[in-house]
Order: C-alpha cells, then sequence, then structure tokens
C-alpha cells in the first residue's frame, strides 16, 4: 500500500533524484577504506579526486595536510602517495617485496598490454628483466665497446651543435645522440640526426610522454570505458605510441630477414634466438613481447637522459659561473686534443657533482612510475591492501630538507665532501629504488657523464640576450625544462 502510494507520488524529477542517491549510496558502500587505510581529501561521489592535480607539486602539497603517507582516488581506483626519504627508503627498500607489482595503467596498458620489462609482473617479469640485463651487459654496460659508441655520439652531436649559428632549442639533438646510444645496443645501428623516418620516431615518442602527463590524459585512467571514446591527449599518447612501435616493428623485421644465428649482433638477435629455443616458456618470448621490450629500453634510454641534459645546459646559462667551474676543471685534466672516456670520471669530482645535481633539481620523473601492493602491508602505522596502486614520490626524496642543505637550490655542493671530493648521497633516488629500480642505470650514468663533459669541453653556452631564465619547468609524465633556446660558441 505504501510502495504504490510512493510510487504514485513520484514523477521523473523525483525518480531521478532516487536513482542518484541510490547509485551515491552504493559508491560510498563500494569505496569504503578499510580499517587504517591512508587519509586524503574527501572524495567526490562517482568522480572520487578526479578534479584534485596529478602532479608533484601537488602531492607536495597534500603531503603537508595529510602526512608522508595519504591516498587519492580516481574513479573507483585508490592510489596510495609515499613521500620523504625515510618513507620512500621503508616502502622500496626495507619492505622489498611489498611493492614490487605493476599495477594496470588504463593508459599505457593498451601500448605495453602488461608484457615487456616495464610493466609486465611474476614470472615474465623476472626473466625478461634478467635476459634483458644480461644482454645490455654484454653488448653494452659491461664492455668498452658501449664507451666507443658513446664517444663516437659525443663527436655526432658536437658536430650538430657546431653547425648551428644562430641560438637554438637542443631538445632534438639531444634526444638523437642519446636514442642512438641506446638503438646502438638493441638493434646494433645508428641514424643520422637528418633521417627524417628516426625524427619521426623521436617526435611521436617525446609529445607521448609530454601528453601522458597532462590532467586530461590522467582522466583516462579513471574512466577508461567512457574515454575511450571521446577526443582528447589520450587519443594522441596511443595514436604516437602506435607510430613509436610501428618503428620498432620495421628494425625488428629487417633482423628477422637478415641475421645470422650463429652470429648475434645486439639485443634484438638474441632475442630472435630465445623464441626459437624457449616458443612454450611462460615468459613470452614472441615477438609482440619483443616489440615492448626494446620500447621500454628505447624509451627509457632516451627520452629521461636527454631530458636531464637539456636540465644540465639549461643550468649551465642560468649559472655562468658554476659553468666556468666545470669547464676550467675539464681543461685541467682532459684538455682539449681528446674526447672523455670513463677512466676521467673519478678525476672530475665537481664536474660530477654537477652532474648528479643536475639529477637532483633536474628532477626529471618526480613521481616514477606507479607500483602496486604485492600483499598486504603496513606502512607508516597504515594498512594498504594487496592490490593497491602506490606510488613514490621521488621528487619528495631528492628535495627532502632534512637529507639536502639547500633543497630548491642548484648546490653542486650537496656531493662534495669538505675536501672538494665527490660523495654519494643515501637520499639520491632519482632512478627509483628496489626490485624496480631503473632498467639500464649504469648505462645511464655513462650516457651522462660522456655527453655533458664532452658538450661542456667543446662548447660555451648562454641565454639569449636580456632573457631571465626561471626553475618552473613543464609538466608531463616527465618533467622537463620551461621552453628557450641556447647560445653556443666554440672554446
Amino acid at each position: 500500500m505504501i510502495v504504490h502510494l510512493v510510487l504514485d507520488l513520484l514523477d521523473l524529477k523525483g525518480w531521478l533524484v532516487v536513482i542518484c542517491i541510490l547509485l551515491i549510496v552504493a559508491d560510498v558502500i563500494r569505496n569504503k577504506d578499510p580499517p587504517s587505510f591512508p587519509p586524503g581529501p574527501w572524495p567526490l561521489p562517482v568522480f572520487g579526486n578526479v578534479f584534485t592535480g596529478v602532479d608533484f607539486k601537488t602531492m607536495e602539497k597534500l603531503t603537508e595536510v595529510y602526512g608522508d603517507v595519504f591516498s587519492l582516488r580516481w574513479g573507483n581506483e585508490k592510489t596510495v602517495f609515499i613521500s620523504g626519504y625515510k618513507m620512500v627508503k621503508e616502502a622500496l627498500v626495507s619492505q622489498l617485496d611489498s611493492f614490487a607489482d605493476r599495477p594496470v595503467v588504463p593508459l599505457f596498458h593498451k601500448v605495453f598490454k602488461g608484457i615487456g620489462i616495464a610493466l609486465s609482473n611474476g614470472y615474465m617479469w623476472k626473466i625478461q628483466k634478467k635476459f634483458a640485463n644480461a644482454h645490455l651487459r654484454h653488448f653494452g654496460e659491461g664492455r668498452k665497446t658501449l664507451e666507443l659508441h658513446i664517444q663516437q655520439e659525443c663527436h655526432y652531436l658536437c658536430e650538430a651543435f657546431k653547425e648551428e649559428r644562430d641560438p637554438f632549442d637542443p631538445q632534438m639533438k639531444l634526444n638523437s645522440a642519446t636514442g642512438n646510444v641506446i638503438i646502438s645496443v638493441v638493434f646494433g645501428c645508428r641514424f643520422d640526426y637528418s633521417d627524417e623516418r628516426f625524427q619521426n620516431f623521436l617526435r611521436a615518442d617525446t609529445e607521448a610522454v609530454l601528453l601522458a602527463g597532462s590532467a586530461q590524459a590522467q582522466l583516462y585512467n579513471a574512466f577508461p570505458g567512457l574515454f575511450h571514446y571521446l577526443p582528447g591527449p589520450h587519443q594522441a599518447v596511443h595514436s604516437n605510441y602506435n607510430k613509436v612501435t610501428d618503428f620498432l616493428r620495421q628494425e625488428i623485421q629487417k633482423h628477422v630477414e637478415d641475421r645470422d644465428p650463429s652470429d648475434p649482433r645486439d639485443y634484438v638477435d638474441v632475442y630472435l634466438g630465445e623464441m626459437e629455443k624457449s616458443k612454450d616458456d611462460e615468459a613470452g618470448f614472441n615477438l609482440e613481447t619483443l616489440v615492448v621490450c626494446t620500447l621500454d629500453m628505447v624509451e627509457a634510454g632516451t627520452e629521461t637522459v636527454a631530458t636531464t641534459l637539456r636540465w644540465g645546459l639549461y643550468f649551465m646559462i642560468k649559472y655562468p659561473e658554476i659553468q666556468e667551474k666545470v669547464q676550467a676543471e675539464i681543461d685541467s685534466v682532459i684538455g682539449q686534443s681528446r674526447f672523455p672516456d670513463m677512466t676521467d670520471r673519478p678525476k672530475l669530482p665537481y664536474t660530477e657533482a654537477v652532474i648528479h645535481e643536475t639529477q637532483r633539481l633536474g628532477n626529471v620523473l618526480p613521481l616514477g612510475f606507479p607500483k602496486m601492493a604485492s600483499k598486504d602491508t603496513t606502512l607508516g602505522g597504515y594498512f594498504i591492501p594487496k592490490g593497491t596502486m602506490v606510488t613514490a614520490n621521488l621528487s619528495s626524496v631528492l628535495n627532502d630538507k632534512n637529507e639536502w642543505a639547500t633543497p630548491h637550490l642548484f648546490n653542486p655542493e650537496h656531493f662534495l665532501d669538505a675536501e672538494g671530493r665527490f660523495r654519494r648521497r643515501d637520499a639520491f633516488l632519482p632512478f627509483s629504488a628496489g626490485k624496480r629500480v631503473c632498467l639500464g642505470e649504469q648505462l645511464t650514468r655513462m650516457e651522462l657523464f660522456l655527453l655533458f663533459t664532452s658538450l661542456l669541453q667543446r662548447f660555451s653556452f648562454s641565454p639569449l640576450p636580456g632573457v631571465e631564465l626561471g626553475l618552473e619547468g613543464v609538466m608531463g609524465f616527465a618533467y622537463s625544462p620551461p621552453p628557450h633556446k641556447i647560445c653556443v660558441k666554440p672554446r
């Protein structure tokens, strides 16, 4: 009787109100936090915290309110953010096995498909990572030949800089150099900087990395089913990655057609041989996984290294007195008659300190890449259930006021002792830490030293006359210097 009366009284608007209330109640029940879950700003029904910024500066502000362990929700997905050296070390090093998995991130899953190295899990991840590390060492990091490859690229990069008579943006030249270094290991070749196909590949990857960090693209992660059909930067990210993977597939196909199984030239040749031996292995040695593995290595070895070098040159033109001090050290140890080599590094403590400070303040991957709790875990007194997405705020480590004397200033003294000798710092974690530390870290360190030192040896850098340089970078998936041009003068 009462039900019939209610039904008679409700009009269309009334029913809409009832439906909305039921949806809100269902959302609250469905997304109720477990006991002792990390705190965070109140999420809106259905939407969660999608209107909260996704950049590392917003995370720093939220840390001040909610502490070093807090949570946000996008749609139905909760993410725990961890800040500060002490807490990040606890999560990634002390609790080594608790946060070793990768979550499904819809924006990237469409491209990486949960296979390969960077975004896979379990047995596949262990085997593919072990295989890649072994052959990076064989064809690169552990051999003098890689140093020769980088020195060769130093020559080509310096020649490209020398050709510039007017102020120019160094981004694509630096991307070309770092791209060629990792391509020499993966594909056993290099590309001329004027190669249009190579440049299109680099531009597509650069744009994808920039757009992937935008707030609009992150909405795709919260509501992939909806945004799959809507225009926006996520569509450009997927389109650009298709161009990148098409380039990689073409290079792989060349290897399929002309390789000599008895004489592997590079990582791809060895991988193709492993495919024949491990057809039934659950690690997934096949062409599709090979494409994603090469994407993992080429992207990590190109964009982040080039962006760090861009920050390095940017800091040198902003702080000419530091540039002059680096050049004086290089001149006294190496001179101008040869390119730097790795035996010079221990003799160049100030230069090494400047490179490390560039990585620290340049802060190229401020939030790293999300991880996932592989088991129920307690961190900082809070309960984090298995399967929860976890993001370590690496920026908060590199700018931790308890670890760095002047965290927001460019100060090479952070990496020098009282006698001017280079010193390592525990809170220097630009490559993250633990089991998911950046693949090819040693290769990256070698590249940064040789390329940066070669450029400072051969050139002096200055800004456009009258241009004031700020320190506010451009937010993307990677954090890059503000748009600028440089003036180059051969030394």
